[in-house]
């Protein structure tokens, strides 16, 4: 079978990527020919997966995404090793406390999750934009979530950060245009390997009602980077500003009511 190599000679910085969806993309870039640098603070797992990939086509560098000068020193890695950025993946988040009740959720957990989720999505795009914007070119992609559309599916400060990720993304992908930068977001839905075992301790029957309109296909995490890559690579050179739900149509789709729903079990 052809393959196609869509990001030959690419170089991308990949946050929050010693595990999950960060991990699973940069493997993918890693066969379609990029130069993929992990950014983490989880160490050990980080250095595994670019052993894992091989150590000549990727990097680990230890990041703390809420620490502007981790972030600036994580692009300033990529110019001086490769002498450009074009890809920029924002993906490192932290889900925060579970407390369904505003009236039992902390001001520091909102804070806290904010400072990753946002500040550090922020700090990512800032840094990425000073190295495209010389070389006139370059696909920034923050993950959002079908927190990024509706509310009701999340706790408080993960849904806050989520829509005031894609409210950045068309900002600043108003602003860095004219440069040749793309800016996009790629929110996916629920995938159960990523909730935290304290969320499934606290809440077992989360998943009792998972919803896929899509029978029979279940989301993975290769399912997002295969959508993270389509941002990456050329065939989106005219995309930008946009939002792209990997949900099976979840976050547009009331399953409950309409012409389409399925029938009530007696």
């Amino acid at each position: 079978m052809f393959w196609l190599i869509r990001l030959a000679g690419k170089v991308a910085i990949i946050t929050g990527a010693a595990q999950g969806i960060g991990a699973s993309t940069a493997k993918l870039f890693a066969k379609h020919g990029a130069k993929v640098i992990i950014a983490d603070i989880q160490d050990e797992l980080g250095q595994s997966v670019c052993e894992d990939i091989g150590l000549e086509t990727a990097s680990y560098v230890h990041c703390d995404v809420t620490l502007e000068s981790d972030v600036e020193n994580l692009v300033n890695f990529a110019t001086t090793k490769y002498g450009k950025l074009d890809i920029m993946i924002n993906n490192a988040a932290i889900l925060g406390e579970a407390k369904l009740s505003i009236l039992d959720n902390d001001k520091s957990d909102f804070d806290r999750v904010i400072s990753v989720n946002l500040a550090g999505v922020f700090l990512g795009i800032k840094h990425a934009a000073r190295a495209m914007i010389p070389a006139a070119c370059g696909s920034i992609i923050s993950i959002g979530s079908v927190s990024s559309a509706i509310g009701g599916v999340s706790p408080h400060a993960y849904t806050s950060s989520k829509h005031a990720i894609f409210g950045l993304t068309k900002n600043v992908a108003a602003e860095l245009g004219k440069y040749g930068i793309r800016v996009n977001c790629v929110s996916p839905y629920l995938i159960p390997p990523s909730v935290p075992e304290k969320i499934t301790d606290l809440y077992p029957d989360i998943f009792a009602n998972i919803y896929s309109n899509i029978k029979g296909v279940a989301l993975k995490e290769e399912d997002v980077a295969q959508a993270i890559l389509f941002f990456g690579s050329d065939e989106s050179k005219y995309i930008s500003g946009h939002n792209l739900a990997v949900d099976g149509g979840f976050t547009t789709i009331n399953p409950g009511f309409g012409l389409f729903a399925p029938p009530k079990s007696s």
